[in-house]
């Protein structure tokens, strides 16, 4: 079961959609697409995969996703299996890259919106006072029609863009390590990381690559990702071991293997806290949500 490539544009036949979604759970699978996505849940809990990062989210939880960046809520257990009355409840704003391919986006005034646009491709998370004003206009989205709901989703983004109370989900470095300048000391750690995350990786061999000490070396990944860098390295294996979960036929110990484990008792642990779902557990989902694509 793959990774789901899709496009919400032809699935909707249109390139600006609002969706309000009231399920037992949400049923997404781990999936990609090409339009930006700004999700608000108003009810139930549970983990979220946004990139690399895996966090735990709770009514009130808002994010943008930009195109192409892998993306999924799961449930906690008791949704899943039907033990709570709550229910999985949010709003979903979908809009299409080429809507800002018109002249009106080029001007100087538009800026900052393009500038949010770009951060959105690692994900952005939003909080305080910026969230309650946006959960209202995205609530009025619902309701609006024609060209006054244009005006909503341009107004909803000059309010993100000239916020303070935003946050990326994934350090842009992180994700796009390729491109960061030479200067910048992490880059090489972030490219190790992502092309040796099957084997043993030690700290004193990532911390060598910055000219570092260990402990100068955690200060600063820390300071600069607002993680550990053990906690990191965790999340790029469970991401990539949900990913081959969805992915592949390996068994569960093939996996816990290929992305760096030992053991499978501590494949099963850190995955289980990790996302709040044992792997196997994981897996036989999938085959829930791949029923239904948002």
């Amino acid at each position: 079961m793959k990774i789901l490539q899709t496009e919400i544009a032809i699935k909707l036949n249109s390139l600006f959609t609002v969706v309000e979604r009231d399920e037992s759970f949400f049923s997404s699978p781990l999936h990609v697409h090409p339009e930006y996505e700004l999700v608000y849940v108003k009810e139930s809990s549970g983990k979220r995969i946004v990139g690399n990062l895996i966090e735990t989210f709770a009514p009130g939880d808002m994010v943008l996703i930009g195109p192409n960046l892998p993306h999924i809520w799961m449930n906690d257990d008791e949704f899943v299996s039907g033990k709570t009355n709550q229910r999985a409840k949010a709003i979903i704003v979908y809009f299409h890259p080429c809507l800002f391919e018109s002249g009106i986006f080029s001007l100087a005034e538009a800026g900052m919106i393009n500038d949010l646009l770009k951060k959105s491709k690692s994900g952005i998370y939003i909080q305080h006072n910026t969230r309650k004003l946006i959960a209202s206009k995205m609530e009025s989205l619902l309701n609006a029609s024609g060209f006054e709901k244009v005006l909503g989703l341009l107004e909803i983004l000059h309010l993100l863009s000239s916020s303070s109370d935003i946050e990326h989900i994934n350090s842009e470095e992180l994700l796009n390590h390729e491109s960061v300048t030479e200067k910048d000391r992490l880059c090489e750690v972030y490219r190790y990381v992502n092309e040796n995350f099957r084997s043993d990786i030690q700290l004193k061999d990532v911390a060598r690559l910055t000219n570092l000490t260990p402990q100068s070396f955690c200060r600063l990944f820390k300071k600069r990702n607002k993680i550990h860098f053990v906690e990191y390295l965790n999340q790029v294996r469970i991401s990539n071991a949900c990913r081959l979960l969805l992915d592949s036929d390996w068994t569960i110990s093939e996996i816990a293997y290929n992305c760096g484990y030992k053991t499978i008792s501590n494949f099963n642990k850190l995955f289980k806290e990790t996302t709040g779902h044992s792997p196997k557990k994981y897996r036989e989902h999938s085959h829930t949500y791949s029923g239904a694509v948002k």
